[in-house]
């Protein structure tokens, strides 16, 4: 198996890897660039519902994003695009005058 590492990737089979799997965890895996940006967008996505002390439900209500859909960029299970981060960082800014133009 040809490895070829540097310091933040390595290439394993030809498969881009960013965080390498812990040998000793027999449970850890190999994260890709791509799972890493899924999951900080989840991250951004929930830390902004959750600062504004927002259910899912609520958070989705009141900002018209199908709870759905937020619920599946909030566990990493899609990546949400670049308009939908970019509102998100609005709703974290003026979450007030966000919710009274979409209301």
């Amino acid at each position: 198996m040809a490895v070829r590492k540097s310091r933040t990737s390595c290439r394993v089979k030809n498969k881009l890897t960013v965080l390498p799997a812990d040998p000793a965890d027999a449970e850890d895996f190999d994260v890709s660039p791509e799972a890493l940006e899924r999951g900080q967008r989840a991250r951004l996505i929930r830390e902004t519902r959750t600062s504004l002390g927002l259910t899912q439900a609520e958070f989705a209500r009141r900002f018209r994003v199908p709870v759905g859909t937020l619920r599946d960029w909030e566990q990493a299970r899609a990546t949400a695009p670049d308009f939908a981060v970019a509102y998100v960082r609005v709703i974290a800014q003026h979450p007030d005058l966000v919710a009274e133009v979409v209301g």
